[in-house]
């Protein structure tokens, strides 16, 4: 643990936040180097400030802390993790069970004080726990040249597997991503579509099905994209998905 504790605070509600603050002010050898409404906010500026713990509220608009914590991870050095949380039954048993720092809302001084005496980073099996009680994922976490970049989910055209890596499309942009497929496909089911053993496309983006030819003059069929000149072969296990279009 560093002489001085570098403390992120990440809540959408301002008197919460507040209430953290104050009862840091009352705790040695700690300082508050930035506040979030969202996790989004919070990662932005974990990049920046580069805070020894983060305290993550469980519920926040546009990224949870959940989410913030997962993403947090790719973060170097990682910052430690407490989660704040009104009561929440399924939450708490799932820190329980995987040793995961918590503090109840309303947070007592003695409480934090214990909490930040004990503080530890997660394991990969607590971030695996932590997926079961999340959402679907707003933004991919891409680690790209020592930093972070959070690409929202919605901006993505397709993820197409190559090699160890994902390719993450966006309008303006290509990214790589060290994830597996066939996990953002469960995860993203609602939104995106396998075209091909190696692709996943945003329903979003899909403009038309057409038939092209290859090198040798043969036909196959082909999603054309929205905004991008790219187009996504497909399979013939997938070739239904045309007849339902």
């Amino acid at each position: 643990m560093p002489d001085l504790l570098k403390i992120l605070i990440a809540d959408d509600e301002a008197p919460a936040r507040n209430r953290l603050k104050d009862l840091l002010e009352e705790v040695a050898n700690v300082s508050v180097v930035a506040e979030a409404k969202n996790g989004k906010q919070a990662i932005e500026l974990a990049i920046e400030k580069l805070p020894d713990l983060m305290l993550l509220d469980i519920r926040m608009p546009l990224m949870d802390g959940l989410e913030a914590a997962e993403h947090a991870q790719k973060l170097e050095p990682k910052p430690h993790i407490i989660f704040t949380t009104a009561y929440d039954a399924y939450a708490i048993r799932a820190f329980d069970l995987n040793a995961i720092d918590y503090l109840l809302k309303p947070i007592r001084l003695e409480r934090l004080l214990a909490a930040i005496e004990k503080v530890r980073a997660l394991t990969p099996q607590s971030v695996e726990a932590l997926k079961s009680l999340q959402k679907t994922r707003s933004h991919l976490s891409i680690h790209e040249r020592d930093r972070v970049i959070l690409v929202p989910i919605e901006d993505i055209i397709y993820l197409r597997a190559e090699l160890k890596y994902i390719t993450v499309r966006t309008r303006e942009h290509e990214y790589l991503l060290e994830e597996s497929l066939t996990n953002l496909e469960t995860e993203l089911a609602e939104t995106f579509l396998r075209l091909h053993r190696n692709c996943l496309v945003a329903k979003q983006y899909i403009s038309s099905y057409e038939k092209r030819a290859d090198e040798k003059g043969d036909l196959h069929w082909h999603a054309i994209l929205k905004d991008v000149p790219d187009t996504i072969a497909i399979s013939r296990r997938q070739q239904h998905l045309i007849r339902k279009a």
